[in-house]
């Protein structure tokens, strides 16, 4: 007698292999973004430092050593991951973001990546002269920094149509938070830096760091390929409201305003840089095709409770 061959019900189930997620650029937000995907991943994270591998094991991940400035550092990356959050910056010099492609060239040597989430910034819009904008505005870098930005996301867009990859791009203005290492305004209003006068003030937008490392869990399964989004809160502020706030909040004093002309003999270029331009971000996609719920939906929320 033939034995009976078992139902497909009763045959022993082995559990499904967990989806890995490849974390480039593991800082304030990375470790934010740890708790919120380390259920449904088996998070790996790439970091150029040995130091740093005790607090990434104790967070949950696997952490690899290597460098996106040494490429040759990066061949175990090739089939790696099914998902790639990449958080990095772009090296400080140059048009070209070295960095990010040579992070695609390892991820394409086995191409096994479906998902990929990129933290840009919304520099790539350049000065809008504190209009309302969304992605569809053009992009117009005005910084050597923005360059490496847009660079970024150029190259990324054509290495995800060539592999197959869903990209989503989060372009972030100021990240902040309480507990983020120079990421509160409290630091500034403490050595009494001046602002802009009010006549020569341009519009900022903000993100609380949680709330980005949120988007970035959400993006992981929401985004629409080939998809930009505006990674911002609801605030429309000018940059010197945004720092007279803060200090009613903390307490502190409100900084003094200054005309643009006297500012610029006290701030280096780079800080300049960041007064120059002026835009106001309309973040509708992020609400709704993400169907993100901010927890700090304006810096005052998140400047009282964050």
């Amino acid at each position: 007698m033939q034995a009976m061959k078992p139902s497909p019900s009763l045959r022993p189930c082995s559990p499904q292999p967990r989806a890995r997620l490849l974390i480039v650029g593991c800082g304030d937000v990375g470790m934010r973004l740890l708790p919120l995907v380390r259920g449904r991943f088996a998070v790996r994270v790439l970091t150029p430092s040995a130091q740093r591998l005790p607090a990434l094991r104790a967070a949950g991940a696997l952490p690899l050593v290597g460098n996106l400035d040494e490429p040759a550092t990066l061949a175990r990356l090739g089939g790696l991951a099914d998902a790639v959050v990449h958080l990095a910056p772009p090296q400080a010099a140059g048009g070209e973001d070295r960095r990010t492609r040579a992070l695609v060239q390892a991820l394409a040597r086995r191409g096994r990546v479906r998902r990929f989430v990129y933290v840009s910034t919304t520099g790539v819009y350049g000065d809008a002269g504190g209009a309302r904008i969304d992605e569809t505005h053009r992009l117009a870098p005005a910084s050597e920094r923005a360059q490496r930005r847009v660079d970024a996301e150029r190259v990324l867009r054509a290495w995800a149509r060539a592999q197959g990859v869903a990209l989503a791009i989060l372009r972030a203005p100021g990240i902040y938070a309480g507990n983020r290492p120079g990421g509160h305004p409290r630091e500034r209003l403490a050595r009494g830096t001046p602002v802009l006068a009010r006549e020569d003030d341009v519009h900022s937008n903000h993100i609380h760091a949680d709330d980005l490392a949120r988007a970035c869990a959400v993006a992981l399964h929401r985004a629409r390929p080939l998809r930009a989004l505006n990674a911002c809160d609801d605030s429309e502020l000018l940059v010197g409201d945004y720092y007279d706030l803060a200090a009613d909040i903390t307490g502190l004093p409100r900084p003094p305003r200054l005309p643009r002309a006297a500012l610029q003999e006290m701030l280096t270029p780079q800080q300049m840089s960041f007064l120059a331009e002026s835009r106001r971000l309309v973040n509708r996609r992020l609400r709704e095709e993400l169907r993100l719920v901010l927890r700090y939906p304006t810096v005052e929320e998140g400047l009282r409770r964050g």
